[in-house]
């Protein structure tokens, strides 16, 4: 019998044998880039934030507030990690449409403010990858150590991508 008892467990199964995550993708390191800390970018940044501290804007109030210049507001980090120029390195490695991820979580941990004029290397690395709901959900953990000149770490950033499982959908 074509739906007897189990058969549509094996059926979900085998769909869920058809897409995994490689698990050996753990510890990849993707290429690290460097770039330059700009006013313009923090000022763009902060408009669409919202964020109207004048230490992120002005160089005076930044000096007055003691600071040796512009200091770029807390989650900047994401618009410098977003010029990367090898963007979409992960789904790339992955093997996975931009239409099955979500934005899952983000976390950050600062070491040091962040001026304007620092030049930053971002290297990012995938740390774990795992799965919930029966295959359904893919998780891919990465971190990205965010490094100033002399290679002093100032913050690091701790994403998951969500992915849906292509051949589950609408099941």
């Amino acid at each position: 019998r074509r739906n007897g008892p189990g058969f549509s467990l094996r059926k979900r199964e085998k769909r869920m044998a058809e897409f995994a995550i490689d698990r050996k993708h753990i510890g990849h390191k993707f290429q690290a880039f460097s770039a330059t800390v700009e006013a313009g970018k923090i000022r763009l940044f902060c408009k669409a934030i919202g964020e109207e501290n004048p230490i992120h804007l002005d160089e005076a109030a930044a000096k007055a507030a003691g600071y040796r210049t512009i200091v770029a507001p807390p989650t900047f980090i994401t618009a410098v990690t977003n010029d990367d120029p090898n963007k979409g390195g992960l789904l790339k490695l992955i093997e996975v449409n931009i239409g099955y991820i979500l934005h899952g979580e983000q976390h950050y941990e600062y070491y040091a403010p962040i001026y304007v004029g620092d030049k930053l290397t971002c290297q990012q690395k995938i740390t774990d990858i795992y799965e919930k709901k029966g295959g359904a959900l893919w998780f891919v953990v990465s971190e990205i150590d965010v490094t100033g000149e002399g290679g002093k770490l100032v913050a690091k950033a701790r994403s998951i991508t969500v992915v849906r499982n292509p051949t589950m959908q609408g099941k």
